[in-house]
């Protein structure tokens, strides 16, 4: 068998004219279009194991996405510093490669995570989004309270089943454990959410970033959304926040490789994990 090598591979796209990340036949999303621009460049089904941190949902961005594949180290020789800016030239203006790394082989994009961290953007002017940034932010029709978001936010912090803003799946927990949530208000007057877990079950991220801005404008109590947690289902009052407010931003891994192994198999034990956003 061929000597291969794994890479790590980060990646950064604008999720507006994507289906997701994941490749499915019949639509254009961030993994088929990376899978065809490596083929083109390196041969069909050169690259194996195409393997991403967070499986982000239909018109959610990356600034911060890592994934993972191997190629056989020959190939990888030929191609080391020309293969970024081949990519570059072959892929849409919509998606980037920023960076190539030699990892060891247990390096598991998904599974040795640490964390994901997510950013949800909010505008709340009278005018609504600057054209600009339009795909990126949401414009909020009602005035938003920083201090009522951020009341709203400290009660979701921890470890928690949040059954109730998740879209459950057979097999898969929703123990997550939340480590930062807050907001805060830029200098331009836009509202960002950070969000950081060590991981996300499928709609959870906007789910609990709608919960929050029905606090934010005063509809509910900032309690409203820490009180959700007592359920078991997900709750039909939480609003999904649209998902172009929304990008992942950092994926964390241990700072020593010694410990990818560790963390992937640490992590296959305590839940099977599920789709993002």
């Amino acid at each position: 068998m061929d000597e291969r090598i794994r890479l790590r591979l980060d990646v950064s796209y604008d999720g507006t004219d994507f289906s997701g990340w994941a490749a499915q036949p019949t639509r254009r999303t961030v993994a088929g279009v990376l899978v065809e621009a490596l083929d083109l460049v390196l041969g069909a089904g050169t690259a194996s194991g195409l393997t991403v941190a967070g499986r982000t949902d239909a018109g959610v961005h990356a600034t911060g996405q890592v994934c993972h594949l191997d190629l056989p180290t020959e190939v990888w020789r030929q191609h080391d510093g020309r293969l970024l800016r081949r990519l570059a030239r072959l892929l849409p203006p919509d998606v980037r490669v920023r960076a190539m790394t030699e990892v060891p082989g247990d390096f598991d994009a998904r599974f040795s995570a640490t964390f994901r961290r997510y950013e949800y953007r909010v505008t709340d002017a009278p005018w609504g989004a600057e054209p600009l940034r339009r795909t990126d932010t949401l414009a909020w029709p009602r005035p938003l309270d920083l201090a009522a978001l951020n009341a709203a936010a400290a009660g979701l912090v921890g470890e928690h089943d949040f059954a109730a803003y998740c879209r459950r799946k057979e097999n898969a927990t929703t123990l997550r454990e939340v480590t930062r949530l807050d907001w805060r208000r830029d200098a331009d007057g836009i509202l960002v959410a950070t969000v950081q877990a060590d991981a996300f079950c499928q709609n959870m991220v906007r789910s609990l970033v709608g919960a929050m801005l029905a606090a934010g404008e005063g509809r509910r109590p900032a309690t409203w959304p820490a009180g959700l947690l007592s359920r078991r289902e997900r709750s039909s009052e939480v609003t999904v926040a649209p998902a172009h407010g929304l990008a992942l931003v950092e994926v964390g891994y241990p700072a020593d490789p010694a410990e990818y192994a560790r963390r992937a198999a640490l992590t296959r034990q305590l839940r099977v994990p599920v789709a993002e956003g």
